[in-house]
Order: C-alpha cells, then sequence, then structure tokens
C-alpha cells in the first residue's frame, strides 16, 4: 500500500465518521442532524443575544479542539468563549481538589445560567468531562456533548444534544468533532 493510498483511506475514514454520525438528545432519542444543528444554531444565537458564554472543555486533543474553538466563537461570531484547559487553572484545581473535579470546580467558578457547555471526549467516559457536564447542568447551562468509540458511552447521554461519531480511533474521532464544530461555526458566521 502506498503512502498516498494510506491518507486516503484515513481522509476516507474521517468522511465516513462525520456522515454517519448521530445526533441524540438526552436519554438517546436520535434526532435529525437538520434538527439539531438548528436546534444548536438557535442556542448559540440565544447565547450571543443574552451576551452569555460558550464553554467548552476537552483532555489531550480534545483540550486541543477546545481551546481553538473558544478562540474562534470569541473572534468570529463575537461570543464569549472560554475553555478551561489553562495549565495553572487545571494543575491548582487538580491539586486542590482532584484531577476528577478540575473542570466541575472551574465551571462553578466561571459559568452563569445560560450559558452553553460543548463538552468534548473521544470514549465519552472521562470523569472529569462527566463531573463538568453535571455542574453545567446543575448551575442552568445547555449541554452539547462531542464523544465517539462505544456507541451508548456516558456522555453521549448527558448532554441537552449529543453529537456521537461512530469510530474507535482518537484521531478519527478528534479531526471529526473539529470538522463539525468548525461547521457550527461557519454556518453561524455566514
Amino acid at each position: 500500500m502506498t503512502q498516498n493510498t494510506n491518507l486516503e483511506a484515513y481522509i476516507s475514514g474521517i468522511q465516513n465518521c462525520i456522515k454517519n454520525a448521530k445526533f441524540l438528545r438526552q436519554g438517546q432519542k436520535e434526532i435529525s442532524k437538520e434538527e439539531a444543528l438548528k436546534e444548536i444554531e438557535n442556542t448559540i444565537k440565544e447565547v450571543k443575544a443574552n451576551k452569555k458564554k460558550l464553554l467548552f472543555i476537552g483532555n489531550g486533543g480534545s483540550a486541543t479542539i477546545a481551546d481553538h474553538l473558544a478562540e474562534d466563537f470569541s473572534k468570529m461570531a463575537n461570543i464569549r468563549g472560554l475553555s478551561f484547559n489553562n495549565g495553572p487553572l487545571l494543575t491548582c484545581l487538580s491539586n486542590d481538589y482532584s484531577f476528577e473535579e478540575a473542570f466541575e470546580k472551574a465551571i462553578e467558578i466561571y459559568a452563569d445560567e445560560g450559558d452553553v457547555l460543548f463538552a468534548i471526549s473521544s470514549s465519552g467516559k472521562s470523569p472529569n468531562i462527566l463531573n463538568g457536564v453535571k455542574a453545567a447542568k446543575s448551575i442552568g447551562c445547555k449541554t452539547i456533548t462531542l464523544s465517539g468509540f462505544e456507541e451508548g458511552n456516558p456522555l453521549s447521554q448527558k448532554g441537552d444534544i449529543n453529537i456521537y461519531t461512530p469510530t474507535a480511533s482518537y484521531g478519527v474521532a478528534e479531526s471529526s468533532h473539529s470538522v463539525i464544530l468548525h461547521a457550527i461555526l461557519d454556518h453561524i458566521v455566514s
């Protein structure tokens, strides 16, 4: 197999993952992509109109996506975006509480009712992400999750809208999540 063929197969895997993504309400009720994306768009427009914030959390590669999209929504859509992947913040909260509670505590400090949390996790099983979603919901934030790996993973059951990408590959999951979030952003700013 040539390098080019490997690249083409990888790109094809990302395309198939996005094409076959499932959009779910809390409780695993599947909804159409169009309905989900329209609801996400309306939710984000409401955040902007009410001068609320978009919050983003993720670990590893998903943290990079969270950071990047928080900045892009701030810059391109003029909506305040925050990511909680700041080294001193995470190490402070992890040290004083635990790593599993770090996003939960950050959300308790920075989130307000009416904000929206985007929780990104390839596996959908990360305790710190799940705790962050729980904290956001208790404050009155809407939650949108992006996950992969096992269908029905814990995170894919927690959000108001859940985007599940069917893949067992970190690279494909992360790339798919990034593309979907960029598509949402680009649609809002167009």
